[in-house]
């Protein structure tokens, strides 16, 4: 079980170097930059992501709830980590992760919608 959220962590990081430094061209070369700018960019503004969560709230936001078809245990995703949360709606988007309401709602997520869901959700109690 902790090797797939290692790797997960790591792709997330790798994901988070790649679009700080697709953002900062202008900067250092590419290694000095990514490895300057990563915190920057997987810090989102939590009030905006509060904004964008609302609806997550219908199904995460409910203990114990299951989806009738197919039959998925929803996780509680309010405290995990901003590089989890970055990972798995990057997966989704990607279509690596396979869930149709999950695919369909990271779809319309631009990265920075992401970066700041993961900031407000990892920050929410």
């Amino acid at each position: 079980m902790m090797r797939p959220l290692t790797i997960a962590a790591c792709f997330a990081l790798t994901l988070v170097a790649a679009t700080a430094a697709a953002q900062e061209p202008a900067k250092a070369p590419a290694p000095a930059a990514a490895s300057t700018a990563a915190p920057a960019a997987a810090k989102g503004n939590p009030e905006t992501g509060r904004m964008l969560t609302y609806t997550c709230q219908g199904c995460h936001g409910v203990q114990g709830y299951k989806n009738a078809y197919p039959n998925y245990h929803v996780p509680k995703i309010v405290g995990q980590s901003p590089e989890y949360l970055v990972n798995a709606l990057t997966e989704y988007k990607k279509g690596a992760r396979k869930h149709p309401t999950m695919q369909a709602q990271a779809q319309s997520f631009s990265d920075q919608d992401i970066a700041d869901i993961a900031a407000f959700l990892s920050s929410a109690k």
